[in-house]
This record gives C-alpha cells, structure tokens and sequence, in this order.
C-alpha cells in the first residue's frame, strides 16, 4: 500500500476553492485537523481532509451550521451518526429556515410600502422613510 500523499495549507485551500484561513479556523474550531507535520513544522493533509472540507462546505450550502456539520462528521465513536438524529438535524433547519423566511415577508412587505411612499414624493423633497426612522431612534 502506497503511503498516502500530503500537502501542505495552501495547497488544500486551492484544491478545496476556499481560503486557508478557513481550513486554519476549522482547525481551531475542531471540525479538521492536519493528519501530519513537515519537518519545518508546515501541517500536512491528505486527501481525507479535502473530502472532509468539500463534506463541510457541501453541508454549509443546505443549511446546516457547523455544529451541525461536526454531528454530520462523526459521532462520539467515529462513525457517521444515524438517520434519527440527522433527521433532528434537518428538522431544526427547516424550523430556523421557516422563521427567517417569515422575516423577509415582513422586511419585504415594509421595504415595499416604503418603496410607494418615496414614489409620491417629490425627489427633491426630505425623504419621509428616512424621518420616519430617525423617529425610531
């Protein structure tokens, strides 16, 4: 069995599309680390890390946060969790993504009706939206 092939920080951040500050704040955050060291110290990852980071972005980009995508990884035991708990998962997200979207009808809706008063004023005239919130204050 052939060893397996490292690569150095900024190597992995070019192959993964992402910076190498991020794979350094996943270091410190836990959900990575580098599977070796150089003899100048350099950290060095192998393809399991890339996989793991293309894993990790891939869970980003449906959602999920990264203590979600930590669960997602790997249980107390190092193996991928079960479908109940990642169900839990997918629940809370959609709870989350439910209220936020219930935001954005109530932001869009007040940026709308902001929208038509701005239109019956005369451009040169003091914008009411914007006494409106400093009224707010």
């Amino acid at each position: 069995m052939a060893a397996p092939k490292y690569c150095t920080i900024g190597r992995l951040a070019k192959r993964a599309g992402i910076p190498s500050s991020t794979i350094r704040y996943y270091e410190r955050i836990g959900l990575i680390e580098p599977e070796s060291r150089s003899t100048g110290n350099y950290r060095l990852y192998s393809q399991t890390s890339l996989e793991k980071l293309r894993f990790i972005r891939a869970a980003q980009a449906v959602g999920f946060t990264l203590d979600d995508t930590r669960a997602l990884l790997a249980d107390e035991t190092g193996e991928p969790p079960p479908c109940g708990s990642v169900q839990k998962r997918i629940e809370a997200r959609l709870s989350d993504i439910e209220q936020r979207l219930k935001q954005l009808r109530h932001v869009r809706r007040v940026l709308k009706a902001a929208l038509e008063q701005c239109s019956a004023q005369l451009p040169s005239e003091r914008c009411c939206i914007v006494e409106k919130l400093r009224a707010a204050c």
